[in-house]
């Protein structure tokens, strides 16, 4: 596919990508199998994770967590008053869109502590093992702590547009915007009122300028991560990328913010030529 080809041009030592068309075929380029840190995008996977156990009924998303008037799907939503890293509360669940990493922790700490084993043996057993993803590993924050590879990211974007661990309500629900009327900033990229998020995924809606393309549709869904890396799908298209680098994105976001919408855009063209 021609557009991977732009990937060269990005200002690292590093990169592996894929592009999925509408067809479910996967296309290429670098070495797919190597370990990245992904960052952020690990916030998708706790979001998933959580879906899996709210259908067990180890949890539910309702269900109250951490500050009073906080429940797991504020946590998810990151709406439940966490600054981005710190235990204490900056403001009342619900009230603004404040990306944080402690949110998503406490979501972790939430289902562990209701099955009863660390979340890292939760995940793995109800999502990465059932997915194949067995290069993914979690060494650290569920957050951000995370290493995998361009295939088994593939292997994830395989469940998000046709889900088997969870329902079509589910999956639905997780790319549904989670309280619409808060506004927020998506760290990096800009403030925005509002900003629309699912349960640990961002949702692109009317966002610009954003890191995904200008063609993209409102219902992209996704992640980029600090370590330069991003996942998308726009099921408007049935299109999805994957890209990981190894450069962090504070040092090359100026490049980044330019480089990914191109990126996007010409993915799109060509599917669609």
């Amino acid at each position: 596919m021609e557009a991977l080809r732009l990937t060269a041009e990005w200002p690292v030592a590093r990169v592996a990508a894929a592009v999925v068309t509408p067809d479910g075929v996967a296309h290429t380029v670098g070495d797919i199998d190597a370990s990245f840190r992904i960052a952020s995008i690990a916030k998708m996977l706790v979001g998933w994770t959580a879906l899996v156990a709210c259908e067990e009924g180890t949890v539910a998303l309702d269900q109250p967590y951490g500050q009073e008037g906080c429940t797991l799907r504020h946590l998810l939503a990151h709406a439940g008053g966490y600054a981005f890293d710190g235990d204490a509360p900056i403001a009342k669940p619900g009230t603004r869109r404040t990306y944080s990493n402690t949110g998503i922790e406490l979501a972790a700490r939430c289902i562990a502590e209701a099955a009863d084993m660390p979340f890292e043996q939760y995940q793995r057993e109800a999502v990465l093992e059932p997915l194949g993803m067995a290069t993914t590993t979690l060494r650290g924050s569920p957050a951000h702590a995370v290493r995998s590879s361009v295939r088994d990211l593939l292997r994830f974007v395989a469940e998000l547009r046709a889900p088997q661990l969870v329902s079509a309500a589910s999956a639905l629900a997780f790319r549904t915007v989670q309280f619409p009327e808060l506004a927020g900033i998506v760290p990096g990229v800009g403030r925005y009122d509002p900003c629309p998020w699912g349960l640990g995924t961002e949702i692109r809606g009317a966002k610009s300028p954003h890191w995904t393309g200008p063609h993209n549709s409102t219902s992209t869904y996704g992640h980029f991560g600090g370590a330069g890396t991003l996942l998308w799908v726009d099921p408007g298209v049935e299109v999805a990328v994957v890209a990981l680098t190894d450069r962090p994105f504070d040092e090359w976001s100026t490049e980044a913010l330019q480089q990914w919408p191109r990126f996007a855009d010409a993915v799109l063209a060509e599917v669609y030529a």
